[in-house]
């Protein structure tokens, strides 16, 4: 398991875009570099991206990102060596822990990061992966806090602008 380090500047867009959805669930892509297999140190998270939910019901609840909205953000950003990560959602009026549902629809190797959020606050946020062999979620460590220089945040915007 890989501890995440997010922007202060990404957890906060992260946590407008549960604002501005609530009370549904919001969704979206953790943007990092591809790293070379076998890394162990910790996931840098360099961009997130908002997707829509696209839940087809209750989305108080849930939420799905559509097959083709994955390809296409990661037609975007793997010419640039930049790779979707994981996911980030928020958990309306509830924890920010991943959900049963979450846990069955989960992969291996990805970072989750689930926010909290309720109508006037987000209390909390949490960064996890589901274990391959157990199939559960164990959290892993959270550092929010100074991760590029706003130069390099703009160039890797434009690389995933195109």
């Amino acid at each position: 398991m890989r501890p995440v380090h997010l922007s202060a500047e990404s957890a906060e867009r992260i946590r407008a875009h549960a604002r501005l959805t609530y009370p549904d669930e919001c969704c979206g892509f953790l943007i990092s570099r591809a790293d070379p297999p076998g890394t162990t140190g910790p996931r840098t998270v360099v961009e997130i991206e908002p997707a829509e939910n696209g839940f087809d019901g209750e989305r108080r609840r849930r939420f799905a990102i559509r097959p083709q909205e994955l390809l296409a953000a990661e037609h975007r950003w793997e010419p640039s060596g930049y790779v979707i990560a994981g996911f980030y959602h928020s958990h309306p009026d509830h924890p920010a822990r991943p959900s049963a549902f979450d846990q069955d629809h989960a992969w291996p190797w990805y970072t989750y990061v689930v926010v909290s959020v309720t109508a006037s606050d987000t209390p909390a946020i949490g960064a996890f992966e589901l274990d391959e062999d157990s199939r559960r979620f164990h959290e892993v460590g959270l550092e929010v806090g100074p991760v590029a220089g706003p130069q390099v945040t703009e160039n890797v915007r434009a690389l995933g602008a195109r």
